[in-house]
């Protein structure tokens, strides 16, 4: 991991001082790695003689860039790169391989368990009714990026828990001909739990996104799915448009 070493600067154009700051400071970070320190206020302060006002706005705005990240009680860093999540009906499988990353997943749970009053009513079965609860903590390139819990009727993917679970739900959807073709997403932002902090690799109360989805393969409902992802690696983007108006005549 490298580390920010600062040299006299030899620069000294008139330009606002939080932006020679700001400037300054991307230069010695633009190629260290991922969660290597950058310089501290103090630092900043000591070495451009301006108030330490000066250097928290240079370095708001390369964190508001993305470029770096603070963590509570221990600095600023090299921010990690965020993965960019376009909301549309697909698995993280292919979200993660569309992206080049390597999708990977550990179960942490699969077992059958009787329909509660939301899972049942989400999913059109009866109350009490079989589905299969399967929990699985998603990575991508061997970081740990997302836990999942997804349930499904035991009637429309009978004997799912018989053999070998597949890498893919989506995958073994359409293998049975059951591949959503439409679906609805509920976004909440939150704090991680002690149990999913522990899970992620971040400090419990941490952000954290909550996807809630209920997927459709035509008029049956196939899965309903809870997940909880790490905020500081995911990013969720939603696409926008306007409709034209039509020209109204005088």
């Amino acid at each position: 991991m490298g580390e920010v070493t600062i040299t006299p600067s030899r620069t000294r154009t008139v330009v606002l001082k939080h932006v020679q700051v700001r400037e300054y400071v991307r230069s010695l970070v633009h190629d260290l790695e991922p969660g290597s320190p950058a310089p501290s206020e103090r630092e900043l302060v000591q070495h451009f003689g301006v108030a330490r006002m000066t250097v928290r706005q240079a370095l708001d705005a390369l964190v508001g860039e993305g470029l770096l990240e603070r963590i509570p009680g221990r600095g600023t860093f090299v921010a990690r790169t965020k993965i960019n999540v376009k909301v549309q009906l697909s698995s993280y499988t292919e979200e993660m391989s569309r992206r080049g990353m390597k999708p990977e997943s550990r179960t942490l749970q699969a077992r059958m368990e009787s329909a509660g009053p939301g899972v049942a009513r989400a999913l059109e079965v009866g109350h009490g009714d079989k589905v299969v609860h399967w929990q699985r903590l998603r990575f991508a390139d061997g970081a740990p990026m997302c836990v999942s819990d997804v349930y499904l009727a035991d009637s429309i993917v009978p004997q799912l828990l018989d053999g070998p679970l597949p890498s893919s739900l989506y995958e073994e959807l359409r293998r049975r001909d059951l591949l959503p073709t439409w679906g609805e997403d509920s976004v909440d932002a939150d704090c991680a739990g002690a149990d999913e902090a522990r899970l992620l690799g971040i400090s419990q109360g941490a952000c954290v996104l909550r996807v809630a989805r209920r997927a459709f393969a035509g008029n049956i409902a196939v899965e309903v799915s809870r997940s909880t992802f790490r905020a500081d690696r995911y990013t969720l983007w939603v696409p926008l448009s306007r409709q034209a108006r039509t020209s109204r005549g005088r």
